[in-house]
């Protein structure tokens, strides 16, 4: 799979991105083997798509933050989303 960039991506990839960068539990790993960026891209693709408030806040909150780093999770967490995330409408 070809390494992606924020200008390759459609509106609604971006969308799905940005939610699962806000997402505690989804990984940067996670997000790199979907969309293939990495997490300084996915940083860079945030920078520019939130507000600045809301993308301190986004970079405050992921910083350091265990689950957003497969090498620091607990082994007990085996997924990257919560079994609620994909609901049928």
């Amino acid at each position: 799979m070809p390494k992606s960039s924020p200008k390759t991506l459609s509106e609604p990839d971006v969308s799905r991105l940005i939610e699962m960068a806000w997402e505690d539990r989804t990984p940067f790993d996670a997000i790199e083997k979907s969309f293939g960026l990495s997490e300084s891209q996915v940083i860079e693709l945030m920078r520019y798509e939130l507000k600045r408030s809301s993308f301190e806040m986004w970079r405050k909150r992921v910083t350091g933050r265990n689950t957003k780093h497969a090498a620091l999770r607990s082994k007990l967490v085996a997924r990257a989303y919560c079994p609620t995330q994909y609901k049928n409408n």
